[in-house]
């Protein structure tokens, strides 16, 4: 990757908390912090993504903990592309332990693309009728119609009435939401790395996306950016395919920091922020941007936190929360009609001012790093080098 720092950081990087993950040459995966622009190893402080987030201390930690420089961040973006099994200093997803949880259909637009998704059967084809059909029949503007209300029950109803009710409907407005397991704890990848598309796919889509990071006790610790990678043909033909659609070998991409919250940086900036996307092809020049105002997500963020975790479910090491998109892109691209899907190559930016930027490369979920390193070798790794303790 040769993006500069400056435009991968938060535009106030100087004053944002920002921890990580890195892969150590001669060492491993480590808890990281970035401070004036240097990546400092506190793994000494806290072993991992998790307990760091478990801490009543973590900002202290991300603050003022000694630990080793890694180098800068620009040393480590540098060596984002290395080949799988070079032993490289570079930047890993920033989560570990933590279950990677998505809700699915929070925004009114992406609400109708499942739902044409599904009436098409995955057939790209047949998504441009079937888009006119449904907005003719029911509007494409349900962002006024909040989740579970009267309103919203009527709307049901008037739609059962039509023969147009989906599993999509309804968990975009009935009262619970769509929660899904996106990918497995450490498969993950992070900034710069290949996203993986399953080969059987041919109509599929980056999905950008912020990302909680929320601990044991349910509370929101901070926030990152997430590509939950989308295959539109492989979920359209059934919603009981979202495993296979969802959950592949480098289908997740989380990074490049957690940002945690703090006086500079608050849920209300998460509420008000906008998260835009560019994806740029390498093998025809396409161009394509889009963006999710999180203004308009239908369910608020601590809603939907508190439909994932709570008394009817614990999450012992946290977990990650994509928060679901707005973006669902309809240009064509190789042929008139077709709509948009990737081709191999291209390159997605997700970015939002306080965040910063998440870089991915797309490739096939079979010919990506395949994935070895996980809980057993994570923890393997930290009782070599004397990393693990006892907690209370």
């Amino acid at each position: 990757m040769t993006d500069s720092v400056t435009s991968i950081l938060p535009v106030d990087a100087e004053q944002a908390l920002l921890v990580g993950r890195a892969w150590r040459a001669g060492a491993g995966p480590s808890v990281v912090v970035l401070r004036q622009g240097q990546v400092i190893d506190i793994s000494a402080h806290a072993a991992t993504m998790a307990e760091l987030l478990e801490r009543a201390d973590s900002l202290d930690i991300a603050r003022n903990a000694p630990g080793d420089s890694l180098g800068t961040l620009a040393d480590l973006l540098a060596n984002a592309k290395a080949k799988p099994g070079t032993d490289t200093t570079r930047l890993l997803a920033p989560n570990d332990l933590q279950a990677i949880k998505a809700c699915g259909v929070t925004f009114a637009v992406s609400l109708l693309e499942r739902v044409i998704e599904e009436q098409a059967k995955g057939d790209p084809a047949r998504a441009g009728e079937l888009r006119a059909a449904m907005q003719e029949c029911i509007g494409d503007d349900l962002s006024a119609i909040k989740p579970g209300s009267p309103a919203a029950d009527k709307l049901k109803q008037d739609l059962i009435a039509r023969s147009l009710w989906s599993p999509y409907m309804e968990v975009g407005i009935g009262p619970d939401a769509e929660v899904f397991s996106k990918s497995q704890p450490m498969s993950a990848v992070g900034f710069g790395a290949d996203v993986g598309l399953h080969p059987d796919s041919k109509w599929n889509n980056p999905e950008p996306e912020i990302v909680l990071a929320v601990n044991s006790r349910g509370e929101l610790r901070g926030a990152t950016l997430g590509n939950d990678v989308n295959l539109r043909d492989i979920e359209g033909r059934s919603a009981l395919l979202l495993g296979k659609a969802k959950d592949n070998n480098a289908s997740c991409a989380i990074g490049p920091f957690i940002r945690l919250f703090d006086e500079h940086f608050t849920l209300d900036t998460i509420r008000n922020a906008e998260v835009s996307m560019l994806i740029e092809g390498s093998d025809d020049g396409f161009q394509l941007a889009g963006a999710s105002r999180m203004r308009e997500i239908s369910r608020d963020p601590l809603d939907l936190v508190g439909q994932v975790c709570g008394r009817h479910h614990q999450y012992p090491d946290g977990f990650m929360l994509f928060l679901g998109t707005m973006f669902s892109p309809i240009k064509d691209r190789d042929a008139a009609g077709a709509g948009f899907t990737h081709h191999l190559g291209d390159r997605v930016s997700i970015s939002t001012p306080s965040l910063g930027t998440l870089i991915n490369e797309v490739q096939r979920s079979d010919q990506v790093a395949p994935w070895t390193f996980g809980v057993r070798a994570l923890f393997d790794n930290l009782a070599r080098r004397g990393l693990l303790r006892m907690t209370q």
